[in-house]
C-alpha cells in the first residue's frame, strides 16, 4: 500500500493558490515520468486551467457524467516532446476517485501535456472498462491532490455554463516540492 511519503511531491501555482500533488511512478511509471519530466522542464510554467466539467455544463447523452478540471496544455499547443504510450489502470492499479491526477488523451498513445483533477466521488467510468471514453481504455491516473483543496474548490467554483472557460486560469509555476 503507497503511502504520502511514497509519492513525489509537485507544487502547483496558482493565482487562486497552491495545490500539492502526489506522483506515484512506482505504479505508474510511464505517466508519472513524462509528467515530471514536463515539470522538471518548466514545461507546465504558463500554462492554463482550460476545462472544468460540471454536472451543469456537461453534454447530456453520454451517461457517465464526471466532475473534473482539465488544465495543462491543449492538444493543439505542442511542447516539443512526444505523447506517451497510454498506461491503463488495469496495469496501474490506480483508480479514478475524487483527488486522482490523470492524464488527459483522445486516442491511446496521444496523452502527456494534458491533466485533469477528479473531484466527486468515483470516477470508475473513467478507468480502464469505463464507459466515458468511447474506446474503452480508460484514462491514465498517476497521481493525487495531498493538500490544497481550498484553491482546487475555488478553481471549480470558477466553471462557466460550458466545458471550454472563455476566462482561462492561469497555471503560473509547476515544481517538485
Amino acid at each position: 500500500m503507497m503511502t504520502r511519503d511514497d509519492l513525489i511531491p509537485v507544487l502547483m501555482e496558482t493565482p487562486l493558490g497552491s495545490v500539492l500533488l502526489g506522483i506515484d511512478t512506482a505504479r505508474a511509471p510511464v505517466s508519472g515520468g513524462a509528467f515530471l519530466a514536463r515539470v522538471d522542464g518548466g514545461l507546465l510554467d504558463d500554462c492554463t486551467i482550460y476545462r472544468i466539467v460540471t454536472a451543469a455544463n456537461q453534454a447530456s447523452g453520454n451517461g457517465h457524467p464526471i466532475e473534473v478540471i482539465q488544465w495543462g496544455l491543449t492538444f493543439e499547443q505542442d511542447d516539443g516532446l512526444s505523447p506517451i504510450a497510454h498506461e491503463p489502470t488495469s496495469v496501474t492499479g490506480l483508480q479514478h476517485r475524487r483527488g486522482t491526477l490523470s492524464m488527459a488523451r483522445r486516442e491511446p498513445g496521444s496523452a502527456g501535456r494534458a491533466y485533469f483533477f477528479c473531484l466527486g466521488g468515483d470516477l470508475a467510468s473513467l478507468d480502464e472498462g469505463g464507459g466515458r471514453h468511447p474506446d474503452g481504455h480508460g484514462f491514465a491516473a498517476f497521481g493525487q491532490i495531498l493538500e490544497g483543496w481550498d484553491v482546487i474548490e475555488a478553481i471549480f467554483a470558477a466553471a462557466e455554463e460550458k466545458e471550454r472557460l472563455d476566462e482561462r486560469i492561469a497555471v503560473t509555476r509547476v515544481r517538485r516540492a
